[in-house]
């Protein structure tokens, strides 16, 4: 049993390094779909290469697919005005191309989008060491930020919470990073509620301690 083990995991293996590279291949895919996902052209094509070979994962049954982008690019600690909108350039065409590309293969309504970060920015300016503020950003801001999801179980175009007037805290209908985490182990079929790890011979749920909710206003 033990060497028919082993056999199996190097057979798994070596299956799963042929799948693997027939999915990276994006030279497969028309020039339309490249061209969709900004691919050939700055400053889309790296990103657009990601997103790409995301749909392609996914299609071929890939269960989890996370995807990041070369540099820290939402960082903006100092020159937000610029950064802030290089960032958006980058990301805007081919996030959207995806989305895109999902739904015109069926592929959206069971696959579960998630974009977001763990803080947003503050709203007053964060000024460089020599005082410049035409290189202002903003600094870390815990208490208000969104993120978005699309897709399998979400509520197209929904909008919940607000901040103040400031932007600085959330104020309506606010959503912990806990509910959050229970939403999305909802959409996935799994009661956080129920679902356990071991941490040094503790039973501890991924929502922590601390009561959470299922955000059901977002679900479709």
């Amino acid at each position: 049993p033990a060497l028919m083990a082993r056999i199996n995991s190097y057979e798994l293996a070596a299956r799963m390094q042929l799948a693997a590279t027939d999915a990276l291949d994006i030279s497969q895919e028309p020039a339309r779909i490249q061209e969709m996902y900004g691919i050939g052209t700055e400053p889309t094509d790296s990103y657009g290469r990601r997103c790409l070979i995301a749909r392609r994962l996914i299609e071929r049954g890939v269960r989890f697919v996370q995807l990041y982008i070369n540099s820290h690019i939402w960082d903006t600690h100092n020159n937000i005005a610029g950064d802030l909108k290089t960032a958006c350039d980058r990301t805007d065409k081919p996030t959207a191309a995806l989305l895109r590309d999902l739904k015109q293969r069926g592929l959206l309504d069971s696959t579960l989008v998630l974009w977001g970060g763990e803080f947003g920015r503050l709203p007053i300016s964060q000024l460089p060491a020599d005082k410049d503020e035409k290189k202002a950003g903003r600094d870390h801001n815990k208490n208000a930020f969104c993120n978005w999801m699309a897709g399998g179980g979400v509520k197209p175009g929904f909008t919940l919470g607000s901040t103040d007037e400031l932007g600085l805290n959330a104020v309506e209908n606010k959503v912990s990073v806990r509910d959050w985490h229970a939403t999305v182990l909802h959409l996935l079929g799994i009661d956080h509620e129920h679902l356990f790890y071991s941490d040094n011979g503790l039973r501890e749920k991924l929502t922590g301690v601390e009561p959470a909710r299922v955000v059901r206003e977002i679900l479709a």
